[in-house]
């Protein structure tokens, strides 16, 4: 067991739900002197939320102005967290975003690339076509080649945040189920293991978010997305590795619509094969039902893109995992305090983007907790 011995069941701050915002936010407390608990309903490390799997992209490439300058400090602060761990998180691929010359995506990236000086190489159909001949893409297609975007190693972030976080002193208990909030100046956080008791509540519970907060009169509005992640064999010569220098990419504009965006991830979790997905998920209204809903439709887009677009891969999928997505109705965030009890203090709703920004998502929840 990771989680340091202490016998009180009083803490200056409760951090629920272990994923990478909460981890990383009990980390970043712990590095200001608090005495800090961090609760994970599941045994550790578990497959049941969003934080799981061995990869995620990171990357610059982003429209809205806010994330691609906070980009700029999440890649410092993984950095620290690499050189403070000893572990090897980060893996530079680039990534590719390639889709129609209007595609309002593109067009935001490169415009902060522009504004923020990060390294790009934009690409015309033709030249896409010379650099990559492993894709097929429609004739119009034009490419943005972000420099630094690659690969953090997920399961090995959060396992790192994690030891960080109870090498200095923190406290994590897993396989803690929280059954009850109640507010006050002392906040009690009753539990399948006893009451816990503290000045300060974070509530990062991905998924299970809003149960938690529909008690304490909050509503958001989070809809929640099973999500499936598709691994897709090499046919023959493997074209799609990070050896062969292949990068990430995502692709736009298959059908105009947010919720057909693909995105993939070179060779790198199982021998030879290529993660490509959706980047999108079927309805569902409770967490705990994520493996009975039948998604062949996204499966089926996600199969028909393939066979189009990547020849060397099977055009079905030998792996199939799944994942679950906490959407808002604009795809940002909600880091913000209990309108009520300012000492309950919340963040949810990453839509499918926030693995790569948790150390920055830490540091406005912390400053959040101590302001």
């Amino acid at each position: 067991k990771m989680s340091a011995v202490k016998q009180s069941s009083d803490f200056d701050v409760v951090v629920i739900g272990a994923g990478i915002q909460g981890s990383s936010t009990a980390y970043t407390l712990s590095k200001s002197g608090k005495n800090v608990l961090l609760l994970e309903q599941f045994p550790l490390p578990h497959t049941r939320g969003s934080s799981h799997g061995q990869s995620r992209i990171i990357r610059k490439t982003y429209e809205e102005d806010h994330f691609a300058e906070m980009m700029q400090e999440a890649y410092r602060l993984w950095a620290e967290i690499e050189k403070d761990s000893n572990t090897e998180l980060y893996v530079k691929t680039g990534m590719l975003a390639f889709g129609p010359p209007t595609d309002s995506y593109l067009k935001g990236a490169e415009r902060a690339f522009i504004k923020w000086g990060y390294p790009y190489t934009k690409f015309t159909n033709k030249e896409f076509a010379e650099a990559y001949p492993q894709i097929n893409v429609p004739e119009n297609y034009i490419a943005i080649l972000d420099h630094d975007a690659g690969i953090l190693r997920a399961d090995k972030c959060l396992k790192a945040i994690q030891q960080l976080f109870v090498q200095n002193g923190g406290t994590l208990k897993d396989g803690v189920a929280v059954s009850g909030i109640r507010p006050g100046n002392t906040i009690h956080v009753s539990t399948s293991k006893g009451v816990y008791r503290c000045k300060q509540l974070v509530i990062t519970a991905g998924p299970w978010t809003s149960k938690l907060l529909k008690p304490l009169g909050l509503h958001l509005p989070l809809q929640l997305y099973a999500v499936t992640v598709c691994y897709w064999k090499h046919k023959g010569q493997a074209l799609y590795n990070t050896s062969m220098g292949f990068p990430s990419f995502k692709a736009r504009g298959l059908e105009n619509d947010y919720r057909s965006d693909m995105y993939g991830v070179p060779s790198e979790e199982y021998p030879n094969h290529m993660k490509v997905c959706l980047h999108s998920g079927t309805d569902i209204d409770d967490p705990e039902d994520r493996d009975l809903i039948q998604n062949g439709d996204d499966v089926a887009k996600t199969c028909d893109f393939v066979d189009k677009v990547f020849p060397g891969l099977e055009n079905k999928p030998s792996i199939i995992e799944r994942c679950m997505y906490t959407v808002t109705p604009d795809n940002s965030f909600v880091l913000d305090v209990h309108p009520r009890w300012n000492n309950i203090i919340i963040g949810a709703g990453f839509s499918g983007t926030g693995f790569k920004l948790g150390p920055v998502v830490g540091k406005i929840l912390t400053d959040l907790t101590l302001k």
